[in-house]
């Protein structure tokens, strides 16, 4: 059972991985970042528990450290329980969810070993939008997308607001990060993949006409919310796939078109 530690000093130097959570130096992709993994909320902290990622420790009002008793049996971690009060002067503002957990990184899997698991596969590109990149992945795993790639651009998975927003399922959906884009665009179609880059460009044929086209493993491809595909990416692509709709309205929100298709391409 992990160590539960009442405290009620929010200056305690053990809960240094907690404090100042606003900061620019708690986002683990800017330079001074620290890389931990952050969950909020029961849930959340249930699936990091649950999750390959080494915990470092548990924060949180009395009520919540309680509700997460069963997750916890077998854990060698510290458990620190205090006041909302004190949480709040640690963590830098008031947090409704009363419990954090800090993890260390897990090694990312490699593209071949994302790409071999796979029948469909999600490609991001320049998706920067740290909540945008979480309601990705929470989509993937709601609508059985196999793995992410994360392209050129792409914000850091693991960011506090991304996982917060994925409710935590971005610890569970495989992801590789793609070091020489577009060029991982072809080892994505040597591993079978037919790759459908999503857009509103004139000529793109409608998504139901790709997944009717019966390929057996299948690449979605999309792009940021602003600038949609680079024309390199589109020029990687075997296809160019829309979502139809009504006149007058040629885009959606990047999370929601891509659940669209998700939810088309996997049905």
């Amino acid at each position: 059972m992990a160590t539960l530690i009442e405290t009620d000093r929010a200056d305690d130097e053990r809960l240094d991985d907690f404090r100042d959570l606003t900061t620019a130096d708690r986002r683990p992709d800017r330079p001074g970042g620290r890389g931990l993994v952050i969950a909020e909320g029961t849930v959340v902290v249930r699936r990091l528990l649950h999750s390959p990622y080494p915990v470092r420790a548990l924060l949180g009002v009395p009520k919540r450290i309680a509700e997460l008793r069963d997750d916890l049996a077998g854990l060698a971690v510290p458990a620190y329980v205090t006041s909302a009060e004190t949480m709040s002067e640690v963590v830098g503002f008031h947090l409704n969810r009363g419990v954090l957990a800090v993890a260390d990184r897990a090694p990312s899997p490699s593209l071949p070993d994302v790409l071999s698991r796979a029948r469909v596969l999600a490609v991001l590109e320049g998706v920067n939008d740290h909540e945008n990149l979480g309601s990705l992945f929470r989509n993937a795993a709601a609508l059985g997308v196999d793995g992410v790639l994360l392209g050129a651009g792409c914000a850091d998975p693991l960011y506090r607001r991304s996982v917060r927003v994925s409710m935590g399922h971005v610890l569970r959906v495989p992801f590789a990060l793609a070091s020489r884009w577009p060029a991982e665009l072809a080892e994505v179609r040597h591993h079978g993949f037919h790759v459908a880059a999503l857009t509103p460009r004139p000529g793109a044929v409608a998504l139901r006409d790709v997944r009717d086209a019966g390929h057996e493993r299948l690449a979605l491809l999309v792009g940021s919310e602003g600038h949609g595909l680079s024309d390199a990416a589109l020029a990687a692509a075997d296809s160019a796939v829309r979502i139809p709709m009504s006149e007058g309205v040629d885009s959606l929100n990047v999370a929601t078109a891509a659940a669209v298709a998700f939810y088309e391409v996997t049905r």
